[in-house]
């Protein structure tokens, strides 16, 4: 049986200010033109975004800073005026994106997050275009010093009561999986595949705050003690717990996806299957808002980082510069060193704006 610790709700005012409907849409700017492209000839130094709010949304991971700031600045070079960003849980994120009661996130995972986006209504009321980062990793890891000793290569081999006993932390004799939060669309998949594999005598799926168990997970790996959890890149924990030195991914006997993802093919390129396709991230915005605003639209479509940038922003926030200040000077010096990369995007999507 898991072992649940629900995770925090968003607070009420922050579903009331996210869950306006048509309030939400209007505020936002939703059912109008910028008075620039209605027929009008712009000033010099017109901006597309110039009069028109934006207001981007994530989860509370701290580690999705980097990436939503990235765009949020893009968007302020293209004169929208972008107001602070929201934390909700991915679900909420995806319906308040598709009413109109917020503009974009920059953090959707795609498949991994397909329930939350099929649910809030799909491509009829969500823009899904162009990928942000590529070749995101997703699994079951545990220490190599345990894998190597007990030759565990495969998720599965912990039905053995005696292999899963080593992964016990509650003294329960079952092995304790760390794995994702309520409401990051992961646990569906972990629940699962505990079942489809048979592990659910052997294998206790510990769910509450993922960050302070994964810190505990570190501490235990530092004693000299198992570990089996569930990770992704990009995360700090990956620089930390090495995949091939400290850490190995665990292989999955055959692919095996809830929801929407039924009948995936988990298998990877390199030939391995770790139980979770590749995943790539996307900026996904309302529709309505992007047909109004074709250059934030163009923007969202061609902004792309290397997955590996993040990785290293997140290892600075591990290693303690985590401040809104440290954020904004990690994409400060991102942009500085990608600077032909950064003005190429704000070019191409003011002539987008030119050309709607």
């Amino acid at each position: 049986m898991s072992k649940s610790v629900q995770t925090p709700t968003p607070s009420q005012h922050t579903r009331r200010q996210l869950l306006l409907g048509t309030a939400g849409a209007a505020a936002l700017g939703l059912g109008q033109s910028p008075s620039w492209a209605a027929g009008q000839n712009a000033p010099g130094d017109a901006l597309p975004g110039k009069g028109i709010t934006v207001l981007p949304v994530k989860s509370a991971l701290a580690e999705e800073n980097f990436q939503t700031l990235l765009v949020m600045k893009a968007l302020q070079q293209l004169g929208y005026t972008v107001k602070p960003w929201e934390e909700l849980d991915y679900p909420l994120i995806h319906v308040a994106v598709a009413n109109g009661d917020a503009s974009f996130m920059a953090n959707h995972w795609n498949p991994h997050h397909a329930e939350f986006y099929q649910q809030a209504g799909g491509d009829a009321k969500l823009s899904r275009k162009g990928v942000y980062a590529a070749g995101a990793a997703q699994g079951y890891m545990i220490d190599k010093k345990t894998a190597d000793k007990h030759q565990i290569t495969h998720l599965d081999q912990l039905k053995d009561p005696a292999l899963a006993a080593l992964f016990d932390i509650d003294g329960d004799g079952k092995a304790n999986l760390i794995g994702p939060n309520a409401g990051w669309g992961g646990e569906a998949v972990v629940a699962h595949q505990i079942k489809a594999f048979g592990l659910e005598n052997t294998v206790s799926y510990t769910q509450g705050n993922y960050p302070a168990l994964i810190a505990d997970t570190l501490a235990r790996f530092k004693a000299g003690k198992p570990v089996l959890y569930y990770a992704w890149t990009p995360y700090w924990l990956s620089n930390v717990l090495r995949p091939g030195q400290e850490v190995v991914w665990l292989q999955v006997s055959r692919s095996s996806m809830p929801g929407v993802q039924a009948g995936t093919d988990t298998k990877l390129p390199n030939g391995r299957n770790y139980g979770f396709p590749l995943n790539n991230e996307y900026i996904v915005a309302n529709k309505l808002w992007v047909e109004q605003n074709p250059a934030a639209g163009k923007l969202f479509e061609i902004m792309q980082i290397p997955i590996n940038d993040i990785s290293r922003q997140n290892q600075l926030l591990r290693e303690g510069e985590s401040k809104p200040a440290d954020i904004q000077r990690h994409v400060d010096a991102w942009i500085k060193a990608h600077q032909k990369t950064f003005d190429a995007w704000i070019a191409q999507a003011k002539a987008a704006a030119l050309k709607s």
